[in-house]
């Protein structure tokens, strides 16, 4: 089996979820016999200057990871707006790999446009996309949630002009026809979580075109607890970006409530906050300067991250959007560290409140302090939580999955396509 998997970009250029995992079910899959093609990130000139020449950039030493440099994106319509350049080279690179199976993990970057490009190139190959948040639904940056910060259950054209009452109502309504018209090339969707499978049912998918298949880590020997003389466990660690969705914000001003109760305590936060607009790290700058007990160490790489869990005792989740499968929580619960989290999305859907975590109101900095507090000073707790962590998925558990999918799609007679108005 030949596949091809496309993403927005490499986790050697930005360590997100989506591209972590996304490079780490190829490889599994490529480690497989009989499984060959390649891995293919979009790239900008935020990341890597063109090369010469080509569209086509290498990552490292892999030779079935490469990097397609594209020069606009729209990312109100997710559309690739110099399809001139980047059409005829993808084009070319599908008739070069002839892949059985092409697996779109994200578009931003890439482009709506070269899902039905893909459908009349090869049409032939079964299109699989894995729906890691909202974008095709919400054009506030996939968040689901409203431009001052409330969540948002379903998208109109009357509520999302509300959100952006600059843009003519009108362009709603274009940019749902772009998106759902270049979805229907796909013959089956994949969601890491319920609550998402949910949300695009809601907006028109097919119960039967979405299947959930969680997400999984590489195997990985988990790390001890913390020493604690006295069996105190009031060190909590926020892993993620520092932007408007995350929550560091809320951590940071739950951390400045405790400090003003003198609840003992650490914060450590770590995460980079490139790229992000300026009334986002001025907001942030003053609730970390009115936090005492925390610390923003910055970005981190991926092989520190046991290293830094190692020196917490707790993960904090505190996103303030409907998050879908947050890979920090596998991450934590792999090494042995119960988590808190917002009480919304898939992160409620991974933490067992009370089991393996503890929940608080989303976006409320109080709900938080109060429960970072029953988390230090209500005797064994942390012990009974990190009981109840339960086996921790595998990367090689996704990928059976994913490979049983591509094996079904292949042997059907006929797929049926997804048809939602």
């Amino acid at each position: 089996m030949r596949i091809l998997y496309l993403c927005h970009s490499h986790p050697d250029l930005q360590a997100g979820g989506t591209e972590i995992f996304s490079l780490d079910l190829f490889r599994e899959l490529r480690s497989r016999d009989g499984i060959t093609g390649a891995y293919l990130a979009g790239t900008s000139s935020g990341q890597r200057s063109v090369a010469p020449g080509t569209a086509f950039q290498a990552t490292g030493n892999a030779s079935d990871e490469l990097l397609l440099w594209t020069a606009g994106f729209d990312s109100f319509y997710l559309s690739q707006t110099d399809l001139h350049g980047v059409v005829p080279e993808f084009a070319s690179l599908l008739r070069k790999i002839q892949p059985d199976v092409v697996h779109i993990h994200h578009t931003l970057q890439l482009g709506v446009e070269l899902l039905p490009l893909i459908r009349r190139v090869l049409p032939a190959a079964q299109i699989v996309m894995t729906l890691h948040d909202y974008y095709a639904i919400c054009a506030n940056d996939g968040q689901m949630q409203t431009t001052v910060g409330l969540p948002c259950s379903a998208a109109s054209i009357d509520a999302c002009h509300r959100c952006f009452p600059e843009r003519p109502a009108t362009d709603f309504r274009l940019r749902e026809l772009q998106i759902r018209g270049a979805l229907r090339a796909v013959d089956r969707f994949i969601s890491p979580s319920h609550f998402l499978r949910e949300r695009f049912i809601e907006w028109g998918i097919a119960p039967n075109q979405i299947e959930v298949i969680r997400n999984g880590l590489p195997a990985r020997p988990g790390i001890p607890a913390r020493q604690t003389p006295d069996g105190r466990r009031d060190r909590f660690g926020f892993f993620g970006h520092i932007n408007r969705f995350k929550g560091a914000t809320v951590a940071l001003d739950a951390s400045a409530r405790l400090s003003r109760t003198d609840v003992t305590h650490q914060v450590s936060l770590h995460g980079s906050s490139a790229y992000q607009a300026q009334d986002t790290l001025d907001a942030f700058a003053r609730s970390l300067n009115a936090a005492p007990d925390a610390v923003h160490y910055g970005a981190y790489a991926r092989d520190e991250q046991a290293r830094l869990i190692a020196e917490v005792d707790w993960v904090i989740v505190p996103s303030v959007w409907w998050e879908n499968a947050p890979l920090v929580i596998q991450e934590a619960f792999s090494h042995g560290r119960p988590v808190i989290c917002s009480n919304v999305g898939g992160m409620a859907e991974a933490v067992g409140n009370g089991i393996n975590g503890l929940h608080f109101a989303r976006g409320d900095a109080r709900s938080l302090a109060q429960t970072m507090r029953q988390a230090i000073e209500q005797p064994g707790l942390w012990q009974r939580l990190r009981d109840g962590i339960g086996p921790i998925r595998t990367i090689q558990d996704a990928a059976d999955e994913h490979l049983s999918l591509y094996s079904s799609l292949r042997s059907a007679t006929h797929t049926p396509r997804w048809s939602a108005a």
